[in-house]
């Protein structure tokens, strides 16, 4: 048996769904760490842990706009005989030199600002006159307007305990505590810790960059005129936006005309800013699937991309390899929009989130009772249908047929229905389980 004709027979065979998806993972390696700015490192894996270099707060700080006083001085305190203090002066936010309280004293101090020496609370503005000898006050006036309050006397109606209104330093971490453990997807509120703790770069597996592109000569761009037999290209549109949802950095390509040699430049141009490889149509077995064409023609040099029939009902053929001088793995989709989408969910997500170094790859998967009757499901072939999950109820309604074309019944949907090989119908209110998206 030559070589040719066994790749034609390992074609052949039916694959499941699991065995194709652990040969996409098998082939795939976490891209390698690089150090980013924190910013640009949103969406990224941490590969270090993080420990906290200074604490935070860094010093005790006032969590209120008020007077920083000595809390024997206001332990009496009551509004029919307030306890009246010295204003020593002002401490904002970003003070370096700071005055020291004795006693029968206070200074004004803003949010955020260092607790004076000899302070051992804060007292908040409405708890006073704000110094200007009448009730409560209701705010503080601007130092430009009435810098005199920052002298003066200030009467104190409510007593505050020692500790009162201060953020002590190190009350939400000290320093050699861990800070953000290596696997971290980096959302805004951990950028915003590594920003807090000094932390300007850090290492991380980049957002793996995904090129996608359609194929097909009917396909025009939305917002064109459609001739005779054409459509709109909603596929690339599709499938970039779900790789930016799987957190990849999408580059989409217009759609590439049913030319084998046109797409064969295209991939050839693509590789170089491509770290995984989408193309969506041409990989049935028609007489104008050219990226099936092209693409098992590749020399072996260029890579392998091997053509398989899979027991799945959407997305019966799909295509994988390894092309170009990295070995960029390249998945190829079907051309019609849920299976190209289902195809998308179940192979090239897992690959994505694998280049990213995630440890859960997978969308979460739930049983639920489904509330109608599937009446037929294909025997041997697993069922992907689209659905509408009620968590509270613990439901899922099909949202509208089979077909692989309904790509309104994909928008409403919120999960997928999961009919196993071996069922061919499922009873209303019978358990199923369901592949969770977004």
């Amino acid at each position: 048996m030559n070589h040719a004709t066994g790749r034609t027979r390992h074609q052949d065979r039916v694959w499941s769904v699991a065995e194709h998806l652990d040969d996409i993972l098998a082939k795939i390696a976490p891209l390698d760490p690089i150090e980013l700015q924190i910013l640009e490192a949103q969406g990224c894996v941490l590969v270090e842990d993080i420990t906290v270099p200074v604490s935070l707060p860094p010093f005790d700080n006032s969590s209120m706009d008020g007077y920083a006083v000595r809390a024997a001085d206001v332990a009496d305190a009551t509004e029919s005989a307030p306890a009246v203090l010295t204003v020593i002066g002002d401490v904002a936010a970003g003070s370096g030199e700071l005055p020291e309280i004795g006693p029968g004293q206070a200074a004004r101090i803003m949010t955020g600002a260092p607790l004076p020496p000899g302070a051992e609370a804060v007292v908040p503005v409405e708890w006073t006159d704000g110094g200007s000898g009448g009730g409560p006050a209701a705010t503080m006036r601007a130092h430009s307007a009435a810098p005199q309050d920052a002298a003066g006397e200030v009467r104190v109606h409510r007593p505050a305990a020692a500790g009162a209104h201060i953020r002590a330093r190190g009350s939400d971490v000290t320093e050699g505590e861990p800070a953000l453990r290596a696997g971290t997807v980096l959302g805004p509120s951990q950028v915003g810790l590594l920003a807090a703790i000094g932390r300007g770069t850090v290492t991380v597996r980049p957002r793996p960059r995904v090129v996608v592109m359609s194929t097909g000569s009917e396909l025009v761009q939305p917002g064109e005129a459609l001739g005779p037999g054409q459509i709109h290209d909603s596929n690339s549109f599709q499938l970039t936006a779900a790789a930016r949802a799987a957190g990849a950095i999408p580059y989409r390509v217009g759609a590439v005309a049913d030319d084998a040699e046109t797409l064969r430049s295209t991939l050839e141009d693509q590789l170089i800013r491509a770290d995984i490889l989408v193309t969506s149509g041409g990989v049935s077995v028609g007489a104008y699937d050219v990226v099936k064409e092209t693409l098992t023609a590749l020399s072996a040099d260029e890579g392998a991309v091997e053509f398989r029939t899979l027991a799945m009902q959407p997305g019966k053929p799909q295509g994988f390899g390894l092309i170009g001088p990295d070995r960029t793995p390249l998945l190829a989709l079907p051309g019609n929009p849920v299976s190209s989408y289902v195809s998308f969910e179940l192979f090239v997500r897992p690959a994505i989130r694998a280049l990213m170094g995630l440890p859960d790859i997978h969308r979460p998967t739930t049983p639920a009772r489904c509330t109608e009757a599937i009446a037929s499901s294909p025997q041997g072939k697993r069922q992907f249908l689209r659905g509408s999950y009620d968590a509270d109820a613990g439901t899922v309604t099909p949202v509208g047929g089979a077909g692989s074309h309904l790509i309104k019944a994909m928008a409403h949907a919120n999960a997928l229905i999961v009919v196993p090989e071996e069922t061919t119908e499922v009873a209303a209110g019978a358990e199923v389980d369901l592949v969770l998206l977004g």
